[in-house]
């Protein structure tokens, strides 16, 4: 992995004479830490042997570890706890000490119970099952050296990214192995409910919260105080995920708050000098629950956590699953992120027990910090061969001949380098090999014959499983790992985009549909709030690093190279142009003046299932409840559906006129109007 890499930085204006190259915006490219395959040693050494060695982690300014019990008790008896249950009591027909007992009963559900022997028994038993499905487990191990100071230092709080129930397992057993201690993650109740199990996760670190909170004052009380007492010790990293829940599209999803505003707290009331938040991100070649998040994608009920279905997934042990690579980025100062930003004062002028509603420039400071953190995440997210090789598949249907597949997998390959992405693809193997290996992972979506490579979802288009068309099922699964690609080229994809819509070549025409289009797919997409025109920047820089347009003073030109490139990413985003554009015509032809968000779902997947067999349209995307989902928040965002609370359900209204011309915008009938360029 040599990505190559440019020495410019910060902006150069070219001349003012309107054929002059005027490069926008550069930056030096990432050059990524080399990776260690874990698992290599684990093949040569007993499992036994390693579950039971020496395992003494250095710790936070070499403290003490308190127990689970002792943590309990500092809740129980902390200030803010008992002001917030004086409180309570006095506006409740509850007693103080009822209150107590209950915060009390909260907290024997929520707490972890870390054992030593819980983390043993789980590194023997994951040390065997990772090297039945995996080939390799890789890790920068630069990024452990700095985690490993961080950890000394100051409280740390792990922010991993979210493909799969194994990510928090495997982190601490990634941890366990290096010597570091392993962290108490926040887990959701859901796994309270598996016999044995969820007595073992809680015993491995695991805290539970609730999914939910439902404006109970005392829950969320004895939640964040729980939180907070385990940053402010310090005996061991806080691991939460940004996103709530696991991203079943494979694209980062937008993030969640409430978790961050209370593990930055501590530092904002000066209960701690700093705090220490690390990015970590986790990249699969094959997803274990791919099958799983389609059927879910396609409206099947998400079925519920237990023992039993542990058990039967005891197939997935005979198969394949590729290799992981775990990226731990550079642990990110809390401190150095609010200097300058944001003051600490106003957390002086109460005591520090009282709980203070939070500020509008905290909310805007707290939304940056998590943007922030998951486009480190994006970064260091590893492209596999396949991502490549399917993306590629997905635009050649319904098949390409092994060598022309291997020619334009290895085009692409270059492309996404230059773009900036971490790739996997191993330099020292024939270009060939790498793109046989990874069809072979992945037999259950494509297949070589004769020369010939076939995705398997062209086949025997009424074929039926569990209900549900087995060519859909197929398609979105292949859609995931393109996703994956989604994460670098969304940028210059959105240019590529917006030059296709735009008549004409003016440059603030280009940014003003560029602009349209962000907006409309920030759901969808992570952008970091109001940088509108830097990503514009960004977007036309790759381009033209790439050879695929040029950028004058007034206009952007396209290369006589560029079309290739730019027919590529148009190809790999129009699928979400046109799913929005579907919607748009279900939602103006929608019958009823209110329905819920479960009555659209199933009326909106009712819709496109008919255009599909009627041959009417091909964008399979569209039956994704993720892109049905993020496509209701747009429009509500953007004012083509009204959204009101009605007793504790929402209710949804088509504002008609709105999501018409949002439909002709997209669609490029209507022209999209200019936001302000002065910045251009």
């Amino acid at each position: 992995m040599d990505p190559s890499r440019s020495s410019d930085s910060g902006l150069s204006v070219g001349s003012a004479g309107p054929g002059a190259v005027l490069l926008l915006y550069s930056k030096e490219l990432k050059k990524w830490d080399e990776f260690e395959d874990i698992l290599e040693e684990r093949r040569h050494v007993s499992d036994l042997k390693f579950a039971m060695k020496c395992y003494t982690p250095l710790v936070y300014k070499g403290i003490t570890p308190c127990k689970p019990s002792d943590i309990k008790s500092h809740v129980l008896s902390s200030e803010e706890l008992h002001y917030v249950i004086k409180q309570l009591s006095t506006d409740s027909p509850q007693s103080a000490a009822a209150l107590q007992e209950e915060a009390s009963e909260i907290l024997d559900e929520m707490s972890h119970n870390l054992r030593l022997g819980a983390i043993r028994f789980f590194a023997f038993a994951l040390s065997k099952i990772f090297k039945q499905i995996f080939s390799k487990v890789c890790v920068n191990e630069e990024g452990i050296q700095k985690l490993q100071r961080a950890i000394q230092e100051h409280p740390v709080v792990l922010l991993p990214s979210h493909r799969s129930y194994i990510d928090f397992l495997l982190l601490s057993f990634i941890l366990y192995n290096y010597d570091l201690p392993v962290p108490v993650i926040a887990a959701g109740m859901d796994f309270l409910g598996m016999k044995m199990i969820g007595g073992l996760l809680r015993m491995s670190g695991a805290f539970f919260m609730r999914r939910t909170f439902g404006g109970n004052k005392l829950y969320w009380a004895v939640f964040s105080e729980y939180v907070k007492t385990m940053l402010r010790n310090g005996y061991a990293p806080v691991e939460f995920f940004l996103e709530g829940t696991r991203s079943r599209s494979a694209k980062t999803l937008t993030p969640k708050f409430g978790l961050l505003n209370i593990v930055m707290e501590p530092f904002f009331k000066r209960e701690v000098f700093d705090t220490y938040l690390v990015p970590i991100s986790i990249s699969y070649d094959k997803i274990l629950e791919e099958t799983l998040y389609v059927y879910e994608l396609l409206g099947v009920p998400k079925p519920k956590e237990s023992t039993t279905g542990l058990l039967k997934a005891r197939k997935i042990l005979s198969e394949n699953f590729g290799n992981i690579h775990v990226y731990i980025g550079d642990p990110v100062s809390l401190r150095s992120l609010a200097a300058g930003r944001m003051s600490r004062s106003p957390y002086n002028l109460v005591p520090r027990y009282i709980p203070q509603k939070q500020s509008e420039d905290m909310h805007t400071f707290v939304t940056e910090v998590a943007h922030r953190m998951q486009l480190l995440q994006i970064q260091n997210l590893a492209l596999s061969p396949w991502s490549l090789v399917v993306a590629v598949l997905l635009q050649n249907r319904p098949s390409m001949h092994f060598d022309a597949l291997v020619e334009k997998a290895t085009w692409l390959r270059g492309l996404a380098r230059t773009f900036g992405g971490l790739l996997t693809w191993p330099d020292n193997e024939p270009a060939g090999a790498v793109v046989q290996a990874s069809i072979l992972v992945h037999a259950n979506l494509a297949g070589l014959v004769k020369d010939r490579v076939t995705l398997r979802v062209d086949s025997g288009d009424s074929d039926m499983v569990d209900g549900l068309v087995l060519q859909h099922v197929r398609l979105l699964m292949c859609s995931a790992y393109r996703n994956q690609l989604l994460n670098i080229f969304v940028r210059p994809s959105l240019v590529a985009l917006a030059l296709q819509m735009t008549p004409g070549c003016r440059k603030e025409d280009i940014y003003g549909c560029f602009h349209f289009l962000r907006d409309v797919f920030s759901d969808e997409f992570i952008f970091f709030p109001g940088n509108a025109v830097k990503d514009f920047e960004e977007g036309c820089y790759l381009l033209c690093k790439s050879e695929t347009i040029q950028v004058t003073t007034r206009d952007i030109l396209v290369t006589e190279r560029g079309n290739t490139v730019l027919e590529f990413l148009i190809g790999l985003f129009k699928p979400f142009v046109e799913c929005y554009q579907i919607i748009c015509k279900y939602l103006l032809k929608e019958q009823e003046d209110y329905f819920t968000e479960k009555q659209y779902l199933a009326r909106v997947r009712a819709f496109t299932s008919q255009l599909l067999d009627q041959g009417a349209s091909q964008c399979y995307d569209v039956l994704s409840s993720d892109v049905q989902k993020n496509a209701l928040a747009a429009l509500v965002r953007l004012g083509g559906v009204e959204k009101k609370k009605v007793n504790n359900d929402h209710l949804f209204n088509v504002n008609e006129p709105v999501t018409a011309k949002l439909e002709e915008m997209l669609g490029g009938k209507t022209p999209v109007r200019k936001p302000a360029t002065a910045k251009l």
